[in-house]
């Protein structure tokens, strides 16, 4: 396929892209589904600029999955890949397995969208990697401080993601609703104490990467509830210092293949929902991220029986502004400046996409 071949290819992709969209009649495209094609399944040619953009996406994803209470797919609905992240996910299948054996390259990396993964991918590690210790340290002895910019940062986002849905109406609202409850009860599930083998270890990895890619349900704080939040951000900490040894390498290579499994398996259905019932899909989400949002609420504090415990164990409970000792005033500040700067990154992004049109 030569060049001018390949520049038909994409534009006729992306017009059948914008014009899949229906509305709940059948009729013609809405022009909600129009714009969200525009915006975030459409592949613009690659550039360097666009790397960039694509690993400062990914570091913000890798930064935000080290905080138990935040998503990397919120993160990602926030920055406007969501939908095209998970499209490339989905479509690691059998006949992408085929184009590889046959070295097919060009096929294979339109159809994976590869220099946006890969860029991702690379922002995701080093977010994670340089992030961990930060994050871990901020949870003990910053953490009311971090949880007032997480909250803001949560908050602000739940309004800028309403513009996902085209339409709201009845059904919308009850799935936002189901969203909200659903959150409310994995909140309230018990931290597990249970032994970390291998076969466990992959579970909550194929469980915790789910997560990671919904807006709303916090994949690190599926590994909190799972019992290995710690034990993870421990092994991540020592093998970006270069302490490794063969049972590092060993769990980390177990959880590793646990994502990829989780992952595989359920981008190709959360690809069909957006696809084909994107505003039902959407409006659950939606209400993913605002069950989400009490678990980040400053105001809380350590119980007496749990504050000597590992961070894992803790428990929390919420506070009156008179039983905290420090600032309410910084807690509110921070959770302000935070949704600013969700809100002024929203509007330079759609600035951006308008001026691209």
């Amino acid at each position: 396929m030569n060049a001018s071949e390949t520049d038909d290819y994409e534009g006729q992709v992306q017009r059948d892209d914008k014009y899949d969209s229906t509305d709940d009649n059948g009729g013609e495209p809405t022009r909600a589904a129009a714009t969200k094609s525009d915006s975030s399944l459409a592949k613009p040619a690659g550039t360097m600029t666009g790397d960039v953009i694509n690993i400062f996406r990914g570091f913000c994803m890798g930064a935000a999955d080290t905080v138990p209470g935040v998503s990397g797919g919120t993160v990602a609905l926030i920055l406007g890949h969501y939908d095209r992240l998970i499209a490339a996910i989905s479509n690691i299948d059998t006949e992408a397995v085929g184009l590889l054996r046959r070295r097919r390259w060009t096929s294979l990396i339109e159809k994976l969208d590869l220099r946006f993964t890969i860029a991702l991918g690379i922002g995701i590690v080093v977010g994670i990697g340089s992030l961990a210790g930060l994050m871990h340290h901020l949870l003990i002895h910053q953490m009311n401080q971090t949880m007032a910019v997480f909250f803001g940062l949560v908050l602000a986002s739940v309004w800028v993601v309403r513009r996902n849905v085209s339409r709201w109406s009845i059904p919308t609202m009850l799935a936002c609703v189901v969203g909200i409850l659903i959150a409310l009860a994995v909140s309230q599930i018990p931290t597990s104490h249970s032994e970390i083998n291998l076969l466990y270890l992959f579970f909550s990895a194929s469980i915790a990467i789910c997560a990671m890619i919904l807006p709303g349900i916090s994949g690190a704080f599926v590994l909190l509830l799972l019992g290995v939040y710690e034990p993870v951000i421990g092994m991540i900490k020592q093998f970006f210092k270069l302490n490794i040894d063969v049972m590092i390498v060993t769990r980390l290579t177990v959880f590793a293949i646990g994502c990829g499994f989780g992952l595989l398996a359920f981008s190709r259905l959360l690809n069909y929902l957006l696809r084909k019932h994107h505003d039902m899909t959407m409006a659950t989400l939606i209400g993913l991220m605002i069950g989400s949002i009490g678990r980040l609420w400053p105001l809380q504090a350590v119980t007496p029986e749990t504050a000597d415990l590992e961070l894992k164990f803790q428990e929390h409970v919420f506070i009156s502004p008179a039983q905290y000792d420090g600032s309410i005033v910084t807690l509110v500040v921070l959770a302000v400046a935070a949704a600013l700067v969700v809100l002024v990154a929203d509007r330079v992004t759609r600035n951006a996409h308008i001026e691209a049109s």
